[in-house]
């Protein structure tokens, strides 16, 4: 029985409102088990709270502020999003991080709120969603101080073995998506020597669309093309990478 997690993926985007149900069914019906949804900025906590409440079985939200929406008023933005916690559960602060590709001009405001977030969690016994883009050097060094304190994931995770070795040592895995699939991205070869321990599966939907979808919308069903490359790019049993890599979310998300 196939059994997988996508570990990333925003369902309660605009553009799933003609066919959420029925991506949810097909979902499920590829064996996707569970969805965790990362939450974006305050305007987006209405649909994912929908969306949890309504699936309960299904979809796990995270909480926490998105480096592209931390603006000038960040700090009255985590106020509301830490109160948040009070109120009812969520499986990781996230997705939160650093965003340097769009804009720099904000990177100490970013920094600021990462940091807030990250002790936010410790407090909390939560994992971190991390998003990282042009600032994975940042991140890694912002996070050693909390080693052994804090885990989580670097969703989207595309770069080097190099920076890939970093994030492991830091106890944090890696959440593969439909990077992987594409031809020319390098990934398959910088997870070489990457033990699947530290490996999780993702689609970050609606977002980068798994091959052979990429450029069109991508929905939480695509996982198990995800995973299938996986098991093309290490060799194994399409079977070994649903158990393997399924076994480490749940520990990540849902064994504290």
């Amino acid at each position: 029985m196939v059994n997988i997690i996508d570990t990333h993926c925003h369902l309660y985007a605009e553009e799933f409102n003609d066919d959420r149900e029925l991506a949810i069914e097909r979902a499920l019906a590829m064996g996707v088990s569970k969805i965790l949804l990362p939450n974006i900025d305050l305007e987006s906590i209405e649909g994912l709270h929908a969306l949890a409440d309504t699936y309960q079985q299904v979809c796990f939200p995270m909480m926490g502020l998105h480096p592209c929406y931390v603006k000038e008023d960040y700090q009255s933005v985590l106020k509301v999003i830490f109160d948040w916690f009070e109120k009812r559960k969520y499986f990781a602060v996230g997705e939160i991080g650093m965003d340097l590709y769009w804009d720099k001009t904000t990177k100490s405001w970013q920094e600021d709120a990462f940091i807030q977030q990250v002790e936010f969690a410790i407090s909390k016994n939560v994992p971190l969603a991390i998003h990282s883009r042009s600032a994975t050097h940042e991140l890694i060094q912002l996070l050693k101080p909390y080693k052994g304190k804090v885990t989580g994931v670097f969703h989207c995770f595309s770069e080097s073995a190099e920076l890939a070795h970093e994030i492991i040592k830091l106890d944090f895995l890696l959440g593969l998506g439909g990077v992987l699939t594409f031809k020319n991205a390098g990934l398959p070869q910088a997870l070489e020597k990457i033990d699947l321990k530290h490996i999780i599966l993702e689609t970050d939907s609606p977002y980068l669309a798994p091959v052979p979808y990429r450029g069109k919308r991508n929905e939480p069903s695509y996982t198990r093309l995800i995973a299938d490359k996986l098991a093309e790019v290490k060799g194994i049993s399409a079977a070994e990478i649903y158990e393997i890599t399924t076994a480490n979310a749940e520990r990540l998300f849902f064994a504290l």
